[in-house]
């Protein structure tokens, strides 16, 4: 495997726990803090890299059923964060959040971990 497609997966892990950490503090005090903005920003900005990086070092189109997924997913948790970002500018640090927030956050975050395993089970069968 090419090392630069390595480190994208690495970075991409790097992402999966940005996003978990941001969720669960979502999840759990059902308030927009810093914490919540941080690491969903950093999960946007390490997946996008990431991305980029397995792009470069891939011999695979994005246009496969992983790239697809993986597109997918990254558009799900772009929503998301936009979300957060705008309940954030709407009402302030510390903010509440609706259910509505809070279901498409965990939905987001479930689709987002299936597209991060079928990259571990494409990698492992090629």
């Amino acid at each position: 495997m090419n090392p630069i497609a390595v480190v994208g997966a690495f970075v991409m892990t790097l992402s999966f726990l940005a996003y978990g950490i941001g969720s669960v503090t979502l999840e759990r005090f059902k308030i927009v803090g810093s914490i919540v903005l941080i690491f969903f920003s950093v999960g946007i900005l390490f997946e996008t890299t990431a991305i980029v990086m397995m792009y470069i070092g891939s011999d695979a189109s994005l246009m496969g059923l992983h790239g697809l997924i993986g597109i997918f997913a990254f558009l799900i948790m772009l929503v998301n964060t936009a979300w957060v970002w705008g309940v954030y500018v709407k009402k302030g640090i510390d903010a509440s959040v609706n259910t509505a927030l809070l279901h498409y956050t965990k939905t987001a975050y479930f689709l987002w971990v299936l597209a991060y395993l079928t990259g571990i089970i494409v990698l492992i069968w090629i």
